[in-house]
């Protein structure tokens, strides 16, 4: 994993900050899966509540015009997910942030701080929901 900032972290998954010109998170599970149809069912449906946290609190936070998410792991052969806010004015749209600059871009965004912690108190959220249903 890289040193990028820690968002959140549980026992199975870490969430960084990816530095870029849009907000870009990256969820991690600890595990050496390398592939997603490996994890356990359990693991894969928190999976996808995370993810869709994430991006809830993307679109409400930043407006954003469009969320991508990937899961390459090609150089980090192991499972994460890459949840980026894109918009259409910014360097890249739409094409990936990897691709060919679309443009100079000078977004005007909300604090990164506060959208960070609205996303780790969403997460933490549901997992004290998900804890009292077991």
């Amino acid at each position: 994993m890289s040193e990028s900032p820690v968002v959140w972290e549980s026992r199975d998954f870490v969430l960084k900050v990816n530095e870029a010109e849009i907000p870009w998170l990256i969820l991690y599970h600890k595990s050496q899966y390398r592939e997603m149809s490996q994890l356990p069912e359990g693991t894969r449906l928190e999976i996808y509540t995370i993810i869709d946290s994430i991006e809830r609190e993307m679109l409400e936070y930043y407006k954003a015009d469009k969320i991508n998410i990937a899961s390459f792991g090609n150089y980090l052969p192991r499972v994460h997910w890459h949840i980026m806010a894109r918009f259409v004015n910014d360097s890249y749209f739409p094409e990936p942030l990897w691709g060919k600059r679309q443009r100079e871009a000078s977004l005007n965004l909300p604090d990164i701080g506060v959208f960070l912690e609205r996303v780790k108190a969403r997460i933490e959220t549901l997992s004290l929901q998900s804890e009292s249903l077991s």
